[in-house]
């Protein structure tokens, strides 16, 4: 399937609650953030269970591994945006294995908390009275001292980060069989 068909069809898409809720600057930063979604799940489109688990390089990882944590990700993120950090921090992270595919996860499954996970970000930001509604960011080195994050920063990020990860999935899976996203 090529890529503009997948992102057309068989990518994510603006989750259908809000699918014509959304306009201006929500619906510019849903879009945004689905067509990049969209580019992570294409990297896995047609690969076995095995090789969304396989290590490519020396780093901890994997296809799998990249959805699992973007979805993570997203979802902690999201829980921020309504509760602040408590609220972020209120389930536990596994660190350690967060990019890997655990014994018993498949693709499909991963794939399928990803989608729920996107739906209910796409929802819940269709429904937020207000972008600018921030909270403090959680204590961590790699944030500034007293720093408050509204709900446009955390979708900013939500959707840098989205990105990022993609890239690294073009570059695992062009070393898994030769697959590019693009071009």
């Amino acid at each position: 399937m090529a890529l503009e068909d997948f992102l057309s069809g068989g990518g994510f898409t603006v989750g259908a609650m809000t699918e014509g809720m959304t306009s201006g600057e929500r619906a510019d930063l849903l879009q945004t953030l689905a067509k990049h979604r969209g580019f992570l799940r294409y990297t896995v489109n047609g690969l076995t269970d095995e090789q969304a688990a396989q290590r490519t390089t020396v780093s901890e990882l994997c296809l799998g591994g990249l959805i699992k944590h973007v979805a993570g990700t997203e979802a902690r993120w999201m829980r921020f945006a309504v509760g602040g950090a408590e609220a972020m921090e209120s389930e536990p992270v596994d660190w350690e294995g967060q990019f890997r595919v655990a014994d018993g996860e498949t693709l499909a499954g991963l794939l399928d908390a990803y989608e729920k996970v996107a739906h209910q970000t796409d929802d819940l930001v269709a429904t937020l009275p207000d972008l600018d509604a921030s909270h403090p960011l959680p204590e961590a080195p790699w944030f500034e001292p007293g720093a408050r994050w509204s709900v446009r920063r955390v979708l900013l990020h939500l959707i840098a980060e989205t990105s990022q990860h993609a890239g690294h999935a073009d570059i695992i899976r062009e070393a898994i069989d030769g697959q590019k996203t693009m071009g």
